[in-house]
């Protein structure tokens, strides 16, 4: 059986579907645009969008957007990140049509009030406070600012005071004009729902959009160099952040490279960097490491809290952790343990279909197509021992690591 079905309108919107057997079905409408696409006089606004489309639009005002799901028992959500926005629901699969209409009109028919304009900058200013008072949530954010040093890839999602007074309906109306680009926009669709049926709905709601596509590449990030900063914070933790650039999406190392994340500070107990810091020591409640591939680079970062007084003893331990990982191979049966884990957490991950829909549709958005298990499956096990160990020593360098610490 087909994993998935395809379909692009003549506007150059691509639709994705897997038929599944359930009551519930989950739609999305992820677009290549986010923050990183935003001119200097603009920061801020891809989020800004993502929270003003649901606070009017020509025929419906906020309350009959949220109600018009959640009356019927669905749930609709949206999210901004650096290099794409998303809007998402999960419903029972006979309110299809509703779920894609609201999305075309809250999408295309957003009429940006100027009363809700003055009241969501609000509402987004507490939201950076919010961030400002949480120094674990806060450290990365800022680790990217300092790593992506003046590139839009370094800039908070949410924008600044100063950017969100500067945004106007006529601004918004504008981004949407010059960065929703149809050919970079993907309706992703899990449910029981026949592929003819999401075909003809897809057409009715989004078959009308004016084609307007890309035909110009983003400004690619370079010229990375290392940074080491200590800030004082009036914190009872210190929390730290260390990592370097890594990989871009179409890299094929970056397969080997999810593996080490995994092996090294993954969301597993038995990671590395957990066993060592957490259950060893105790020098730690939260450890973890992340990688993000980008269009055109990648950021591994590492991050720990803890005591004050323990933050230099997690700093060598780290660095030793990082050490072995350059300078000895994994054998095979660490090996093989560390691609079952992994293989283990994707097939179980695949199995919450809200999370698979995005990541199918994240997946058909950028390289048209989406791989299957058994696909994702083989590009791991081909992953060498030899590999893993060139990796750790390109991106662990310790002559490449950054570092921000609060202190």
């Amino acid at each position: 059986m087909m994993e998935y079905q395809t379909h692009e309108l003549n506007n150059g919107i691509r639709l994705i579907h897997k038929k599944i057997s359930s009551p519930v079905a989950h739609l999305g409408v992820i677009i290549n645009t986010g923050s990183r696409d935003e001119a200097d006089d603009e920061q801020g606004i891809a989020h800004f969008i993502e929270h003003m489309i649901f606070k009017g639009t020509q025929k419906r005002n906020s309350y009959q957007i949220i109600s018009r799901l959640e009356d019927v028992g669905g749930d609709i959500n949206a999210y901004t990140a650096k290099e794409e926005t998303c809007i998402h629901a999960s419903f029972l699969t006979r309110y299809y049509d509703r779920a894609m209409e609201l999305f075309s009109d809250i999408l295309f028919c957003s009429t940006f009030p100027e009363r809700e304009i003055d009241k969501e900058r609000e509402v987004i200013i507490e939201e950076i406070k919010s961030y400002k008072d949480s120094p674990s949530e806060q450290i990365f954010d800022d680790f990217e600012e300092m790593v992506y040093n003046g590139h839009t890839l370094g800039r908070n999602i949410l924008g600044t005071n100063e950017s969100l007074l500067s945004i106007t309906r006529e601004k918004a109306l504008g981004f949407i004009l010059n960065k929703y680009f149809t050919n970079e926009m993907v309706i992703c669709s899990v449910g029981t729902i026949t592929f003819a049926e999401i075909k003809k709905l897809t057409q009715e709601f989004f078959g009308h959009i004016a084609e307007n596509r890309r035909n110009s590449l983003r400004a690619g990030f370079k010229g990375y160099k290392p940074a080491n900063n200590r800030i004082k914070k009036d914190t009872f933790q210190s929390h730290c952040v260390i990592g370097n650039i890594a990989y871009n999406m179409s890299d094929k190392r970056r397969v080997g490279l999810f593996l080490l994340n995994n092996i090294l500070g993954g969301p597993a107990m038995n990671s590395r960097l957990n066993m060592v810091l957490r259950e060893k020591y105790g020098y730690a409640y939260n450890i973890e490491s992340f990688y993000m591939p980008y269009s055109d680079t990648g950021l591994i970062d590492i991050y720990f809290g803890t005591d004050n007084g323990n933050l230099e003893k997690c700093l060598t331990i780290i660095m030793k952790e990082l050490e072995k990982l350059r300078n000895t191979k994994m054998g095979s049966r660490q090996l093989v343990r560390a691609k079952r884990q992994l293989t283990g957490q994707i097939a179980i991950s695949a199995e919450n279909y809200a999370s698979y829909l995005l990541t199918m549709g994240k997946s058909y958005m950028v390289f048209n197509k989406v791989d299957s298990f058994e696909e994702t499956y083989r590009k791991i096990e081909a992953v060498t021992a030899e590999q893993i160990q060139d990796i750790a020593n390109e991106v662990f360098n310790p002559e490449c690591l950054s570092f921000l610490i609060f202190e």
